[in-house]
């Protein structure tokens, strides 16, 4: 849909922070309306005029906080990345706490991993789907990438002396990958919209379990 001015490049700002608190009240609900309507549709197929009116803020007050619309979109799915990852630490917190061994970690992990994804997956696809033209969510995208790894890896490693072979730090990176991989093509997380054939999640996931905790206890 067309916007009442050009969309910026990727290279604008993501959005100008305001001082006052009416005025930042006023930026909350341009982000959430934005991201109401991204997820109502799945896409970014909305106009400023829509989150004006839904929002009730001036089309004046976003263009006081942003450049265009594509500097409001960016602004949602930045700050959806950091929802993940805080999502993702409370998640690797809370088991490192709670598990008593691998067998256990590995489990909940894949579970509530599964779980975290599944909740964050629209606005996480979007995501994908902009970095393939949008240099500075590419960017963040991949820190965030990088930043999963180490916090999972590091969950991992307070398992380490159950986990065989010669570099527990490797096996741990390589059961992350396979679980992301996994989880992701069952949740469609990618270019392609495309979702494994697989009927049962449960199952799916049980024997991700066993398959990951087999290789991590391997000699």
């Amino acid at each position: 849909m067309p916007d009442e001015a050009p969309s910026p490049s990727a290279a604008m700002p993501i959005g100008r922070k305001p001082l006052q608190g009416r005025s930042k009240a006023s930026l909350e609900r341009m982000q959430a309306t934005a991201r109401e309507l991204m997820l109502e549709r799945g896409s970014e197929d909305f106009t400023l005029q829509e989150v004006s009116n839904r929002g009730q803020v001036s089309i004046g007050s976003i263009y006081l906080r942003f450049e265009g619309k594509d500097a409001l979109v960016r602004a949602v799915l930045v700050q959806a990345m950091q929802d993940l990852r805080d999502a993702e630490d409370a998640m690797l917190d809370a088991l490192v706490r709670n598990c008593g061994n691998l067998a256990e970690f590995v489990e909940s992990y894949i579970a509530d991993y599964a779980e975290v994804l599944r909740l964050h997956a629209p606005l996480l696809r979007l995501a994908m789907l902009r970095a393939e033209q949008d240099g500075q969510i590419s960017g963040l995208g991949k820190q965030a990438a990088d930043d999963a790894v180490a916090a999972s890896t590091r969950a991992f490693l307070e398992f380490r002396a159950e986990i065989g072979g010669t570099d527990a730090a490797l096996r741990a990176q390589s059961v992350y990958q396979i679980v992301f991989a996994t989880l992701a093509r069952r949740l469609s997380l990618g270019s392609t919209n495309e979702s494994s054939p697989t009927a049962d999640w449960h199952i799916l996931k049980g024997e991700l379990a066993h398959m990951c905790i087999a290789y991590l206890r391997s000699a």
